[in-house]
């Protein structure tokens, strides 16, 4: 009994610590953690000055933009820079492309990096996973550019090694740079290559940090490898996934993730192959590289980015139905 109380006063002073502590007003909460907060400083300042002074620029997207009279001294003419985007005949094109694209991407590319980290953690050598994961990763730190020539290596017409394959087989050679609908293949495969490598480091990572315990207790149980892959590394990697699909989520309306360069110069511009290639970005840019108005980009910027909002804010709900824990906010 004695003991009891004295427990119950030990938790009651906790309890007005952390209550206490809580209550500060914000400048103590500073002065107190001073430490803490010029930790924070650098990384705010950069967020400050490259992420938030720049959306001053948002007035743009309602200007008749004078560079010469600046951001306030420009004409407002209200909505009409976004009436070059929404009133165009490619509107409905680029928009299924950039969504149909980026869904492709999320799904597949989470899918597979959990897939290709699991493999990696369960095939016992250390030597070996190095070496799988130095093989994989190198793709990811090649440009665009560059993998713009090992695609052109692979399906040119004359030269090309796919086509070299298909004439051993006794098959005609494909032109892939006339035929639009193969590169509703060629785009996920281009970008797959590229980035399942580093996500599937990033959750072998997470593997690495689940405690053997649980392993070892479903041993003892007699579970299978492929029921501890289901009922103990899938479930406990799943937060990892949830962060990394909300924050690939807002940016779906931007072309590849915010690689939109993928869909420039992968088709090397060819005009055959818009159909399947031109997504809201390349159509942007190569609407506006010789009109050269920029209010007129501002405002699919704008666009793309309050959408993005949308899709995150709208995904987080979602998480929080499924997870609170696993939400962002």
């Amino acid at each position: 009994m004695r003991c009891n109380l004295l427990k119950g006063k030990s938790n009651n002073k906790k309890n007005q610590l952390i209550t206490k502590d809580k209550g500060l007003p914000f400048t103590k909460e500073i002065s107190k953690k001073r430490t803490l907060y010029l930790m924070m400083l650098p990384g705010l300042l950069f967020f400050f000055i490259f992420h938030y002074l720049p959306m001053i620029g948002v007035v743009i997207a309602f200007q008749d933009f004078d560079p010469v009279k600046g951001l306030f001294g420009s004409k407002w003419i209200g909505l009409k820079n976004f009436e070059f985007f929404f009133k165009s005949d490619a509107m409905a094109t680029v928009t299924f492309n950039t969504i149909f694209y980026n869904v492709i991407f999320i799904v597949t590319g989470l899918g597979l990096s959990v897939l290709f980290a699991i493999l990696f953690f369960e095939t016992g050598s250390k030597i070996l996973t190095k070496t799988y994961k130095s093989i994989m990763l190198i793709p990811y730190f090649m440009s665009w550019i560059v993998m713009q020539y090992v695609l052109t290596a692979f399906l040119n017409m004359d030269s090309g090694i796919l086509n070299k394959i298909l004439q051993t087989f006794g098959i005609e050679p494909v032109n892939w740079y006339w035929e639009a609908s193969y590169w509703r293949w060629i785009f996920p495969i281009a970008y797959l290559w590229k980035v399942v490598g580093y996500y599937s480091v990033i959750f072998v990572a997470g593997i690495t940090g689940i405690s053997t315990e649980y392993y070892e207790a479903a041993k003892i149980d007699g579970a299978s490898k492929i029921k501890q892959v289901r009922y103990i590394t899938i479930p406990l990697l799943m937060p990892i996934v949830i962060t990394l699909f909300l924050l690939q989520a807002g940016k779906i309306f931007y072309g590849g993730l915010g690689d939109w360069s993928m869909f420039f110069t992968l088709p090397n511009e060819t005009g055959f192959l818009l159909e399947t290639t031109d997504v809201i970005d390349t159509y942007v840019l190569r609407a506006l590289r010789g009109m050269n108005e920029p209010g007129m980009a501002a405002a699919v910027g704008l666009y793309q980015s309050l959408v993005g909002l949308i899709l995150v804010t709208f995904s987080n709900y979602l998480v929080r139905k499924y997870d609170k824990d696993s939400a962002l906010f």
